[in-house]
Order: structure tokens, then sequence, then C-alpha cells
């Protein structure tokens, strides 16, 4: 006889999971004593982390296939890891999290709160967010086990959990107990395959009548799709785009690269998209970030296809669209590019000069001397990556919204990012999953110093395993989003936004000595620093501390504005802040009213 929790361990090996991100506790000694022996286990300080990285693992793809779980103890593990499950779940991203329980025999009931030690109801804490949540009270078979993790990694991804109670973690089972395989399931296609070349054929034909098309694509299209189709995408002569999610689709380089709209997008892809007469959006929600909380203004002038994997999201409401398709996108970006697209060279040749015209470091920006541009030091960092290297761009303003407007991605790059939850603090965690993911491949992370605060005990991770991870805190002080809100809407009432309402910070030089990771304190010179180079480029972790004016800008963005009526309403994605000149605006726009 062995223990049921070595038999889970053997089966979740053969379900294809070689790595054990985890946080010890009593309540799961079972099961981490079965992972021990049979895979891969980093220790994490906090639950938080261990399940952020095990998103990110999974998300970047280790290069040898790998799969990453977590497993974390009852009660606080639990309640710890649920911001990384709500992560996953609006990110639609695979994560297995595996909990323990108290004994069955002292779980709580009878109306009363708590019986075992740590006891709480972790099933219905994690059901809202996951798309399985089952305890396990007695050893269930292979067939349920496999069954509720293919639930999480196919259709619509997202997190699954496992509470297992302790005394079935220990309960004595036969070797070949619960032997019995089950085939993974293969998710259900809404429309039929002659359904989707149908529909793909008359979004082909829509494209080739039209004159200003674009292609959005999103991250429904998975990096191997993008890297098997590259050849015929680059050399379509239609309009390219992306979602932040879908940004390492392609290179900022190719041809028909138009940008990333959004409502703190490019300003040159915004005033681009609302001037398409047709829009194939692959793989992404069309959430309100994307079309703007003016949702009703996106794309006047254009017929929209929408293919996504969930049907919920095609009848939302909104935007507007001519024809949703409820299907997987990357079997339709690849029969959409078996079809004669048409010939929009003057588009894209308008495209290219839209985009010269309206630089990414916007000149209305400003910093006072003694500081970096961020928006020119994150391209100057884009430079000098390489097309190998893993990009985790984190929490808002210098260390989010910056790199999103002006990172110069490379094909070949893998870059996630996390903006449905918007939680601050996550980069760090995420990017040692990613940096773990990798094997070896360099990992740069851009992170605020406030978020970056919110989760720097997991430095002791970076380096414990040593991981090739480069950290640029982007120091202003505090929060620069709610800075700028305060600002802007209550004249300036700062207060738990900075070092001078309340915030504090380390010195961080002497805190990533005291976990030996060298730093390097920048100064006006950013990536002209004669040692930056060395650091950039050399071995191991290495943090990169860049001075960022408190009072920066964060221009062009998406600002409400009065109506004639006296409300107040977004504005569409074309008028951003600062409006631009007339003259401007009358070339950069003229299917659009400039309203400038």
């Amino acid at each position: 006889m062995i223990k049921y929790a070595d038999r889970f361990t053997e089966w979740l090996v053969e379900l294809g999971y070689s790595d054990c991100f985890f946080v010890a506790g009593g309540n799961i000694m079972h099961l981490l004593d079965a992972a021990r022996s049979r895979m891969r286990c980093t220790p994490f300080v906090h639950e938080v982390a261990a399940t952020l990285a095990a998103e990110t693992f999974n998300e970047i793809g280790a290069v040898d296939g790998r799969r990453a779980f977590v497993l974390v103890t009852a009660g606080p593990g639990l309640t710890n890891a649920v911001t990384g499950l709500a992560q996953s779940w609006l990110e639609s991203r695979e994560l297995l999290l595996v909990g323990g329980q108290v004994k069955s025999s002292d779980l709580a009931s009878g109306g009363i709160r708590q019986r075992g030690i740590q006891e709480i109801d972790g099933v219905a804490i994690a059901r809202p967010c996951c798309v399985v949540a089952e305890r396990v009270e007695s050893p269930v078979d292979r067939a349920a086990i496999a069954g509720w993790i293919d639930s999480g990694r196919t259709g619509r991804k997202g997190p699954v959990f496992i509470e297992m109670c302790l005394d079935a973690q220990g309960a004595p089972v036969a070797p070949d107990f619960g032997s019995a395989t089950n085939a993974s399931a293969t998710p259900a296609t809404a429309v039929s395959d002659d359904a989707l070349v149908d529909t793909a054929r008359t979004a082909a034909r829509w494209c080739r009548e039209a004159k200003r098309p674009v292609l959005l694509i999103g991250g429904g299209v998975t990096r191997e799709t993008a890297a098997r189709v590259r050849a015929a995408l680059v050399t379509a002569s239609i309009g390219v785009m992306t979602t932040w999610n879908g940004m390492d689709r392609v290179d900022a380089g190719d041809p028909n690269y138009l940008g990333r709209p959004n409502t703190w997008g490019q300003r040159s892809a915004n005033v681009l998209i609302q001037q398409a007469d047709v829009i194939i959006a692959l793989g992404t929600r069309l959430g309100l970030q994307q079309t703007g909380f003016n949702w009703q203004a996106f794309a006047p002038l254009a017929r929209i296809v929408h293919v996504d994997i969930d049907p919920a999201e095609l009848t939302k409401g909104h935007p507007h669209t001519e024809l949703a398709i409820a299907a997987d996108a990357n079997a339709f970006l690849s029969v959409l590019l078996s079809h004669d697209l048409g010939d929009h060279e003057s588009w894209l040749a308008f495209g290219r000069e839209v985009r010269t015209a309206l630089p990414l470091s916007d000149p209305a920006n400003t910093h006072a001397a003694g500081y970096v541009d961020p928006y020119d030091f994150t391209m100057a960092v884009g430079k000098l990556a390489s097309a190998n290297d893993l990009i985790i761009p984190c929490s808002s303003g210098a260390g989010f919204t910056v790199p999103m407007q002006a990172f110069p991605q490379k094909f070949g790059q893998r870059i996630s990012t996390a903006k449905g939850l918007a939680s601050m603090g996550v980069g760090l965690s995420c990017a040692i999953g990613a940096a773990l993911a990798g094997g070896g491949r360099r990992t740069i992370l851009f992170e605020g110093d406030g978020g970056f605060s919110q989760n720097l005990q997991e430095l002791a991770t970076v380096a414990v395993n040593a991981v090739p991870l480069k950290m640029f805190i982007m120091s202003n002080e505090g929060y620069a989003s709610i800075r700028m809100t305060q600002r802007n809407y209550f004249g300036g009432a700062y207060l738990g936004c900075d070092t001078r309402t309340g915030l504090g910070f380390p010195d961080w030089p002497l805190l990533f000595r005291a976990y030996g990771i060298p730093a390097l304190d920048l100064d006006e010179r950013g990536t002209a620093h004669p040692a930056f180079l060395e650091a950039f480029n050399g071995p191991g972790p290495a943090a990169f501390i860049v001075p960022v004016d408190p009072e920066q800008t964060y221009f062009p963005k998406i600002s409400s504005r009065v109506t004639a009526s006296g409300s107040m309403e977004s504005a569409p994605l074309h008028l951003m802040t600062p409006d631009l000149d007339w003259d401007v605006a009358e070339r950069v726009m003229p299917d659009l009213h400039a309203g400038v």
C-alpha cells in the first residue's frame, strides 16, 4: 500500500507537471513529501508569489514543455493565494492550485465557524474565480482529477483549485488505485469546421473590399500559432495591431505593424483603428480597456468581425459587431490567412506616416533635471534587449503603461502582463515564474517602487535560485497613477501616494545588498551610465534603480469630457489628451471629425 498523496502526485507527473511551487505547512505535509521525490520543488516566501509565479511559468511556456502547479496549506495558505487565482481567472490562464485542509472528521458542521486548526472553507472562497473548485475528503480516482485539471486547460482557460483533506492525503491505497486513464477532453468548437471556413471566407472578402482593414491580434492567438503563420502574416497587405496580451505575437518592426490601441494605448494606433473600415478581432474580449469606456464611439467607421472562444464575450452588448464567431482564434487565423486579403499598401503607407507624426515619446511630457524620461529609457532598454529575452511590465505608470506604450518588442521575446485585475506588486513574483520557465533566458522586469515594495520579500527567492532577472525599479517615491488622480481631480490634495504623505520606501541599494544582489543606482544618463551594460548583460540577477520625477506626466491618455448636456463621458480612443494641433489632427485622421 502507498499513500494517496503519492498516487495523486504520480498522476500530476503523468499530466505534465514537473515543478511544484510551494509554501510549506502542516496541512500539506503528505503532499509535499510526495512531490519532493518526483518534482523540482521551489519554495517561496509567500503564497501569492508562488501562485503568480506558477501562472506566469505556464503562460510564458517552459522551454522544455514543463508545467508548474502550486501547493499551499489550509487557511491562510489559501486566502493568501486568492489574488493569484483572481488574476488567472480574469486573464484566462491555466493554473492548478492544490490546497491542504484539515482532516475530514474535523471539518466544521452544524453552523460552527471552525473546528480544525487553520480551517476555512477554501472551496467556497475560491469557487467564484475558478473553472473548477473541488474538495477531496477521501481518495478519488485519476479520471476525476484529470477531468478537473483538463477543464482549466481547454476552451477558455482558467484556474483549478483542488482542496485535499489531511486524512485523504495520508490514506493508504493500492499502487494501482484509480489507474484507469481518460483521454483529454477536446474543447467543443462553437461553430462547425464548415461554418468556420465560411465565416473566414466572409471576413476575407470584407478585407478585400475594404480600404483600411485592421487585424487585431489578442492573447487568444498563441505564440505557437504566431510563429507558424508568421511568414503569411508579415507579407499580408493588411494593417496588424495587437492587444497588450497579444503584444509579442508580432515584431514592432514588421512592415504592416500599426501598434497597440488601448485606453492607455499608443496614440498613433488609436487614431488608426478609429479610421479602420474593417476590423477582425481575434482572441480578444474587446473589453473596455480595448475599446475605451466610451465604447459606443469605438471604430465608428468599421465593420467588426469578433472571434472569441467564449460565447458570453460575444453577446455582452459592447462594442458593436457585424459578425460574431464563437471559435478558436488560432484555427480562424490560419484559415483567414489562406485567403487573398487584398492589396492595401496605401493604407499601410498612411499608417507609417501617422506613426512617424505621433511619436511614442510624446513631447507634451515633462520632468525635472536629474531624472530620466521613462519613455525614452524604456525604448532604450528595448533596443538593447535581445529577441530571446522575457519581458514583464507590471503595476502602472512608469512600470507598466509606459512599456505598454513604448517598448519596441522583437519577435521571439515572450512578454507577459496582467491588467484585468490590475494588482500592484505582482511583477516580481511573475518575473520569477518567467525566469524559472526560461531555462536561463534573461528576464526583464519593469516595476514601480510602490508595486515592488508589496512583494519584495521574494528577493530571497531570486537570490537563492540565482535567476537571471534584471529588475528595473522605476523610483518616483510613490504611486504615480494615484498621485496623478489626486492632482487632476482633487487639486493636488495628496494623501498616501508618496513619501511626503505617509508612504515609506527602503534604501534600495542597501535592500538589494542584504540579499546579495548587485544594484546600480542610475542617474539621468539612464542606459548610457558607464556601468549599465556590464550589469545588464552579466549573469544572474541585478537591480537598476531608475530615477523618475515624482511629478512626471504620462501622456497621451484618455480623459473625460463634458458633453453638450453637461454630463461627463470618456473621450473616444482617437481624442487623447493633450489635444493635437489642428493641422496635425487634420493630417493624421482625415476620416474623422478631429474635434480639436
